[in-house]
This record gives C-alpha cells, sequence and structure tokens, in this order.
C-alpha cells in the first residue's frame, strides 16, 4: 500500500476490464507506466489490484489537477492508452476524486495479516 501523504490530494482510479486476448506487451508496459509514473512532479503513490476475471482497479495518487493533466500529456503514457484502447482493454472507466481527509490501521498484536 502506498504511504499516506497529507490531504488534500488526488486520486486518479482506473477500473479496467482486460480483453481475453494473448498479453501482446501489457506487462512490460505496465511496468513501465508505474516507472514512468514515478518520474513525474506531484506523483505520490499507486496501488492496484487484478482479479482473475481481468476486472483490475488501479488507484494513482497525486498532489494536484495540473500534475494529473502533465502526466496525461505525456507522450510515453499516450501511446499505451492507445494500446489499452486497441488491445489490452475492452472497457475501463477512470475518474479523479479530491482526498480531503485519510487515515490508515494496521495490527500490531504479532498475527500475520492474511493479505501479506
Amino acid at each position: 500500500m502506498s504511504p499516506l501523504p497529507e490531504p488534500p490530494y488526488y486520486a486518479v482510479i482506473f477500473t479496467s476490464q482486460r480483453t481475453p486476448a494473448d498479453e501482446s506487451g501489457y506487462g512490460g508496459a505496465a511496468d513501465r507506466m508505474l516507472e514512468l509514473a514515478a518520474e513525474q512532479p506531484g506523483y505520490l503513490g499507486v496501488e492496484g489490484a487484478r482479479g482473475d476475471d481481468g476486472l483490475g482497479i488501479t488507484v494513482s495518487y497525486w498532489r494536484s489537477p495540473d500534475d494529473i493533466a502533465a502526466w496525461r500529456r505525456n507522450a510515453e503514457h499516450r501511446i499505451a492508452r492507445d494500446h489499452g484502447r486497441s488491445d489490452w482493454y475492452s472497457r475501463y472507466t477512470l475518474r479523479v476524486a479530491k482526498v480531503e481527509r485519510a487515515y490508515a490501521w494496521q495490527r500490531d498484536d504479532g498475527l500475520k495479516d492474511p493479505q501479506a
């Protein structure tokens, strides 16, 4: 999980359904986008999960709407989005939300977290 920055900040919530087609470079491109996003000004972190049915949710965190817009304009990110539409996804939804409050809890009694 991403560390919690001090609010306010922004979350870009990307929900996608993968196509049943072969990988056709998806894994490498996804790794590269994570790498590239982390280099962008205002990037705060990312969390994501994908089910066996191909449904995935990726949430990236950003300091400002301007930082999100700059990431959207990144040339390499544009190419990946085009591949997503043509090859990797059957549908997706993108939402941008302002995080005004955030808190976390962590088990500290020595028991193993079942998701670890």
